[in-house]
């Protein structure tokens, strides 16, 4: 990477839009699901996709494994573990499924996948399918709550599902679940969780999607059996970035990436050649990293963005407890003046912890559907469609924005993003809109 610039102080608000590419008519209420790079960052991505294009093949073979090092050695510090714990996968959601496809399930049909009833939609179905390919080896076992609960809660009925797993004569093998869920978005008590399921000898899976770059994460201390983050939300990586961490004690268990590539080592062959008869895979490296350095022809310059990320973060922004304590405020104060401008509520319980994040959940005033968990209304083309679909694309044709609108335990809710390019106003002009959506969608 060619060398970089000293950046320079940015107030956080809207004077942070200018490193940002959105156009002035629009506002980014929803950061959560797709993130936004700022273009600097974007900038020293394409360098390098520039340089590939000048010599293709020894980039990829030789240059391109060199600078993937070192993005893993920044993130790994980042994270506070070692380097040989640290790979990149396009997604959260490929990380995921990574390690569910790699465990190897017992013949006697008692194992169990436990998760929670706010378990993301795509993991949730990857558990569902791996299940169905198990040919009945293995069975989901899913933890209901009425939300807002408190941290006790949680871990209270999770320790009760691995109990009754038990009683039942069923074996909990592994646990998903998230430092932040997406919808609703809500913070969880994941350290507590990773510890009850160190403590019962069940293997913890973090779906960190919207962990690294909105909350602390130090994985030496919280020691989950595996991790995965995307880098392209809160940190700033452009898409598709996202960070899998295996402890070296479980390494042996990812015997392949998803797709099977070069770095696949069938088991005859011996530990930490890692090299392949291609050239892709660098020598002298673990098995673990090996497998991951190269997964099939594809644009994953993403991966090569997280130490200038880290950098823009530092020296535009201030550093991460910076960044947080702005859009942890922002969220908790710009969500409550919504819910008051609509006269509802936040989701939250009495400690506020589940709002200790960057998002925040807001009950929308609109009668409970009668049936299902979303109703039909007339769409903006005159064709059916639910409340979720109309209220979402008003708000892209009118409105230019987007603000994820979800039905939840009978009512609708709506979830918003704080980031450091955003300002009070912005919720209270969000409020104002989904008050006016909200009053048009019940005519």
């Amino acid at each position: 990477m060619s060398p970089r610039n000293h950046y320079e102080r940015t107030p956080f608000g809207h004077e942070m839009l200018r490193h940002f590419s959105f156009p002035p008519d629009y506002r980014n209420l929803n950061h959560g699901s797709f993130g936004a790079s700022p273009i600097a960052i974007r900038r020293k991505v394409n360098e390098l996709r520039e340089e590939c294009e000048t010599n293709p093949c020894p980039f990829i073979k030789y240059r391109f494994p060199k600078v993937l090092d070192e993005s893993r050695a920044a993130m790994s510090g980042w994270l506070r573990v070692p380097e040989s714990t640290i790979v990149f996968v396009p997604n959260a959601s490929t990380g995921v499924d990574t390690i569910l496809r790699n465990m190897v399930w017992s013949d006697d049909g008692k194992d169990e996948i436990l998760q929670l009833d706010v378990i993301y939609g795509a993991c949730r179905n990857m558990a569902t399918n791996v299940c169905e390919a198990s040919n009945g080896r293995v069975r989901t076992r899913q933890i209901g709550l009425t939300h807002p609960v408190e941290d006790s809660e949680m871990v209270s009925a999770y320790r009760e599902a691995i109990k009754t797993s038990r009683r039942e004569g069923f074996r909990p093998r592994i646990a998903i679940f998230d430092t932040i869920a997406s919808n609703p978005g809500i913070r969880l008590p994941f350290e507590e969780l990773t510890a009850l399921c160190r403590a019962e000898g069940v293997l913890s899976l973090i779906d960190a999607a919207h962990g690294v770059g909105q909350i602390d994460l130090y994985l030496s201390s919280l020691d989950p059996d595996f991790f995965v983050s995307n880098c392209h939300k809160w940190l700033f990586a452009p898409r598709g970035c996202a960070v899998l961490y295996v402890p070296e004690r479980n390494q042996a268990m990812i015997r392949s990436t998803l797709p099977t590539s070069h770095g696949f080592k069938a088991r005859s062959q011996g530990e930490g050649s890692g090299s392949t008869s291609n050239g892709t895979v660098g020598p002298g490296k673990t098995d673990f990293v090996s497998n991951f350095e190269f997964v099939g022809t594809t644009d994953n310059f993403a991966y090569l963005a997280v130490p200038e990320a880290l950098k823009w973060r530092e020296e535009v922004c201030g550093g991460e407890t910076a960044i947080r304590h702005y859009c942890m405020d922002l969220s908790r104060k710009g969500g409550q003046r919504v819910a008051d401008i609509l006269g509802t509520r936040i989701l939250d319980n009495t400690a506020h912890t589940l709002t200790n994040c960057c998002m925040v959940n807001i009950l929308l005033p609109i009668r409970k559907p009668t049936s299902g968990e979303d109703s039909l209304v007339k769409g903006l083309d005159g064709s059916p469609t639910t409340v979720t679909e109309w209220m979402q694309q008003t708000m892209i044709q009118s409105y230019r924005t987007f603000m994820p609108v979800f039905p939840f335990q009978g009512s609708w809710w709506v979830r918003l993003s704080a980031q450091i390019y955003l300002e009070a106003s912005d919720f209270e002009w969000a409020g104002w809109t989904l008050k006016e959506l909200c009053e048009k969608i019940q005519e």
